[in-house]
């Protein structure tokens, strides 16, 4: 069995979502549901900003080294 194959055996099917959802609504009533989903948007939002600016300054960094190499080469 593959890496990615066993991975899909843990996620949750038809039911088991609906279960979920269910338990969800009874725990935090329909008024919390959105002030949660948008809390959980803020989230995902800032982790991809994060990530985006992590990529770019890796980009620039690698950018930078390659600049400073050639430079040397060129003085040589």
């Amino acid at each position: 069995m593959t890496h990615t194959a066993s991975i899909f055996l843990f996620l949750p099917g038809g039911q088991e979502l609906i279960i979920i959802m269910v338990i969800i609504l009874l725990l935090f009533g329909g008024k919390k549901i959105p002030e949660l989903m948008r809390g959980l948007g803020k989230g995902i939002r800032e982790f991809n900003n994060a990530k985006s600016n992590i990529e770019s300054e890796l980009k620039d960094g690698i950018r930078e080294a390659e600049r400073t190499e050639v430079d040397k080469k060129v003085e040589h």
